[in-house]
């Protein structure tokens, strides 16, 4: 029987509810958002599980939510952080079946910035012996938000968009459009990384700080026609690119990095093009897509990862005790994850 302390160490949000204004995910000191505390032990309800914390990791989803830019409130004094590995080792009724295993987890009671979590057990999802703590810290968010971006692709034609193609996330789609026969289109920011993005399995790659990025595309679209615009950024380059979109086109947005607000300049395109503009949520997918639906997706998750098809790039690692101080230096190393161990 595993003896539990009383209490444990957690980063914890220092703020309730929504902000009045939307700035992206960036901050420029963790301490105006995020303290360190001794909080006591959570307990898992029915149908919960308490996980000891083996890494958790840093979303960019993880920045809007503690500064109350995303779509659940925040709760003053609770852990932050949403997605990590650890060891089931107590639940509440109906959930003891997980306890003694090692499981990746979203963070739905208490978050995963603690050396203790709880969530709900239909949050958890047990990991193959051969993929590592990082990998299944990363497990979740990610990878099952390109399986599910890349399945709407892939039934809209041959060619899709990708924008912020060298997150974590943005590698993933391309390496899966690649080896489902697709043409992924990637845009990033940085020249040096292109190569990395062909590597990977992008068809094409366009810088979106040239000047002529928007004409290239065009040029681009009347060829490959992509139908499918997988937008992390929603900037107004990523309308232009919208716009040059051919008939039917869905501009799928599912995060928000850029922090200026675009503008419709083509209102028709609606109505007579039959384009859609619409948004991606993880926790609706999961909510609404069928469990046998998702356990195909999870096996291919964690098939890639253990295969060595998909790996998680690691920018920096902090431990737990670190994280208030260091975060903002982390976030800024481009092309990898921040991973928090205890």
């Amino acid at each position: 029987m595993t003896t539990l302390p009383a209490s444990m160490f957690a980063v914890v949000q220092t703020h309730d509810g929504y902000s009045a204004s939307a700035t992206g995910p960036v901050i420029e000191d963790a301490s105006d958002w995020l303290a360190e505390a001794e909080v006591p032990l959570p307990e898992p309800a029915a149908g919960q599980v308490l996980i000891r914390m083996r890494a958790a990791s840093v979303n960019p989803s993880d920045i809007h939510f503690i500064k109350g830019e995303y779509g659940q409130p925040r709760v003053k004094g609770m852990p932050a952080g949403f997605e990590g590995c650890g060891d089931v080792v107590a639940a509440g009724d109906g959930a003891e079946g997980l306890i003694g295993q090692r499981v990746a987890f979203v963070a739905a009671g208490s978050g995963a910035w603690a050396e203790y979590v709880v969530t709900q057990a239909m949050m958890c999802i047990p990991l193959r012996p051969e993929i590592s703590d990082e990998d299944g810290a990363a497990q979740i968010v990610n990878p099952l938000t390109a399986m599910a971006m890349v399945d709407i692709a892939r039934n809209a034609g041959d060619a899709f968009v990708v924008s912020a193609a060298t997150s974590q996330l943005g590698k993933l789609m391309c390496s899966l459009g690649r080896d489902l026969g697709l043409k992924p289109i990637a845009l990033v920011r940085r020249a040096e990384a292109a190569d990395t993005l062909r590597d990977l399995g992008a068809a094409k790659v366009l810088v979106t700080t040239v000047d002529d990025v928007a004409q290239k595309f065009a040029a681009l679209s009347a060829t490959l026609k992509p139908r499918v615009f997988l937008d992390a950024v929603a900037d107004q380059l990523s309308e232009q690119i919208f716009c040059a979109m051919p008939n039917g086109a869905r501009w799928v947005c599912y995060g928000k990095l850029s922090t200026e607000m675009p503008q419709l300049t083509q209102m028709g395109q609606l109505i007579f093009q039959g384009k859609q503009i619409e948004g991606f949520w993880l926790t609706k997918w999961m909510m609404s897509t069928p469990p046998a639906d998702q356990m195909r997706v999870v096996g291919e998750v964690q098939a890639r990862f253990a295969d060595g098809r998909w790996k998680t790039d690691i920018s920096e690692r902090l431990g737990l005790r670190d994280l208030v101080s260091n975060l903002v230096s982390a976030l800024k190393k481009s092309d990898g994850k921040v991973i928090i161990t205890p």
